[in-house]
């Protein structure tokens, strides 16, 4: 059938914004136990997490209607979930408590709060079934600041310290006998993907930690996460001691490589960025499953003891959140074609088996897929991203015209995007637009020194990796450079704004509850991230001129090109009134700005209605500057 000539970014669609929205369902949090697998399901539709327990072939919703699972320990949450003898223990989103929710036959019963204490939120549960009770992140909001320690709830309540005097707590631990704890830990101004320790320590007869030891990290130059036992006792954790994430083992009171992983160049876990990520897992007999991060890709592996390995469903494009029982391992995958799914696969033939998710919204000729290319930028460095471009069955563009390119900044900004099917990117695609979506440096899962590129670089490099990328793009003629969009959210809408500033050829751009402001947003924002930003950019008062240089709203007269502006009423990362103060600046010099307030949303929008109309806005803003 020949298709419809039509100017490139106007091309008609049955994939709508409603759809696309609908179509951002996702999951969390893979627990196998009680029979079977249970998992966090996250519906735009109602906005709300709900816990879903698969089981001889069906599966069903636990969650009454008043409840959502959600933890905000660090804003960004993690680990609202754990398995325990006699049900499910989760975070409840409304007021961060612990509740108890009994299993009984298939059936569950009515949630019973744990916790009363409304000062604190909890995450990163983790069950200590020698002891009944629950090892969770606690998180303290006072009249001094907010307090992080690892607290012990048992099941009857009552509560016990377990750690303090650190900044910051993540992942504890328990062997199999229940008698060690292992866990990670840091200080301010570090984050979780900069320098960080893991500690562990022996538990006395009344419950209390004896003596914890620090097992490395001691020296701040490395950064740990996802300590693991095995079941024969040994601690293994992942380190970028040599420059990835990769597995390392405990040897009496230091941690020594697992050789079998270090002769590689590749990441095993993205930047933690939220509590209780699960990207290995030891097995019985000196086995492995394990995710790895490679040119972008995260892909899943069973290893053996001698050292074999297998590929695990290689037509998906990024696994994550792993689990496993006797017969099955769990994770969470996504795919280019495909939505988020819960994959069960046969330990012994490899055969999948999509427990939810896994739908096909469009036919594979209305389908964009990612092409992953790399990049000349900098001083004779390489940056990633992936192409797409546009794909309609019905539409072409008009003879001798190039598409218009949308530039994807993610946030984090230490963070990654990955190949797989984006309900948003398919819908920019089906229009007509082209889309690059970068791993400028700095992002998570190429090593290292790769995300230690950012570090007092922010507003530099990685437009400068966007600028590298829309040239190379117009090189090979793939793009109409003259007709090219920079749009991101949160950190990745400073990302955005810092490209406009620079007065890089920009057409236009999209803010999402970006920073336009970084000393206003350093004023205010949450303590997981109040040192952040002199890692990224400088200390204020040292580096004071290059704050200037580097804030948009004090360089907003160098903007040229109309915005839009997307913002959440109730985000406490980046406030509203920053986010209205760029508005207002740019309006004052007669720039076209568009802005609007979601007044229910937070730091990232999560209602359907919310992100099909913020979808469909900046779609409008792009066709209104192309004419």
């Amino acid at each position: 059938m020949s298709k419809t000539e039509t100017p490139y970014g106007f091309w008609g669609s049955d994939w709508t914004a409603e759809k696309a929205a609908s179509a951002s369902r996702d999951f969390a949090e893979l627990r196998a136990g009680h029979g079977g697998l249970f998992w966090i399901q996250y519906d735009p539709a109602d906005a709300r997490c709900t816990l879903w327990y698969w089981r001889d072939g069906t599966a069903q919703c636990l969650t009454p209607a008043e409840f959502s699972l959600r933890s905000r320990v660090y804003e960004y949450g993690g680990g609202a979930l754990c398995l325990t003898d006699e049900g499910v223990a989760f975070v409840n989103e409304r007021d961060q408590q612990i509740y108890l929710q009994p299993l009984a036959g298939t059936g569950a019963g009515q949630p019973m709060a744990l916790t009363s204490r409304p000062c604190c939120r909890y995450g990163d549960l983790q069950y200590d079934h020698r002891r009944g009770a629950i090892v969770a992140v606690e998180e303290t909001h006072h009249d001094k600041g907010v307090e992080h320690r690892l607290v012990s709830v048992s099941l009857l309540g009552e509560q016990a310290l377990l750690a303090e005097g650190a900044d910051f707590y993540a992942s504890p631990t328990l062997d199999a006998s229940g008698e060690r704890l292992a866990w990670i830990q840091w200080h301010r101004p570090e984050q979780p993907w900069t320098a960080t320790s893991l500690w562990m320590a022996d538990y006395l007869p009344d419950g209390r930690l004896y003596q914890p030891v620090c097992l490395a990290g001691a020296e701040g130059t490395e950064s740990l996460q996802q300590p693991r036992f095995a079941g024969d006792g040994t601690l293994f954790c992942l380190t970028d001691r040599a420059g990835w994430w990769q597995p390392w083992q405990s040897h009496g009171f230091s941690m020594v490589p697992v050789e079998r992983f270090v002769r590689h160049r590749f990441d095993h876990a993205p930047a933690p960025w939220q509590l209780a990520t699960v990207s290995y897992l030891p097995l019985t007999e000196g086995g492995w499953l394990s995710t790895r991060l490679v040119d972008g890709y995260g892909l899943l592996f069973e290893h053996d003891a001698e050292g074999n390995e297998r590929q695990l469903a290689p037509e998906y494009s990024r696994c994550r959140q792993v689990a496993v029982d006797d017969h099955h391992y769990y994770c969470l995958a996504g795919a280019p074609d495909r939505a988020p799914a819960v994959l069960a696969i046969n330990r012994l033939n490899g055969e999948i088996t999509i427990l939810a998710g896994g739908e096909q919204p469009l036919p594979t000729e209305q389908l964009s897929r990612a092409q992953p290319f790399s990049f000349a930028t900098g001083q004779e460095e390489v940056a990633h991203a992936f192409f797409y471009p546009p794909c309609n069955a019905d539409y072409g563009g008009l003879p001798g015209e190039k598409p218009p390119l949308v530039v994807f900044m993610h946030g984090g900004p230490t963070s990654a995007s990955y190949p797989v099917f984006d309900p948003r990117i398919q819908y920019w695609t089906q229009r007509g637009f082209a889309v690059a979506d970068i791993n400028y440096r700095g992002s998570s899962g190429f090593g290292r020194a790769y995300r230690q590129r950012l570090r007092g670089n922010w507003g530099v490099v990685e437009v400068e990796d966007a600028c590298a990328a829309v040239q190379s793009l117009a090189v090979r003629g793939q793009i109409d450079p003259a007709r090219t969009f920079i749009r991101g959210s949160s950190a990745g809408g400073y990302s955005a704004l810092c490209g406009l500033v620079a007065d890089a050829g920009f057409t236009g751009g999209a803010s999402l509850y970006g920073v336009s402001d970084p000393l206003a947003l350093r004023r205010v924002t949450h303590k997981f991230e109040a040192d952040y930003l002199d890692w990224l950019i400088g200390d204020p008062v040292r580096d004071a001129q290059r704050y200037r240089e580097r804030t948009p709203l004090n360089n907003a007269a160098q903007i040229r090109v109309p915005m839009i502006f997307l913002q959440g009423g109730q985000d406490v990362v980046v406030l509203p009134e920053q986010t209205e103060s760029m508005v207002a600046a740019l309006r004052e010099q007669g720039l076209r700005v568009e802005y609007c307030l979601y007044p229910d949303e937070r730091h990232g929008f999560r209602q359907a209605s919310n992100l099909s109309d913020a979808l469909q806005r900046e779609c409008r803003f792009y066709q209104g500057l192309l004419g």
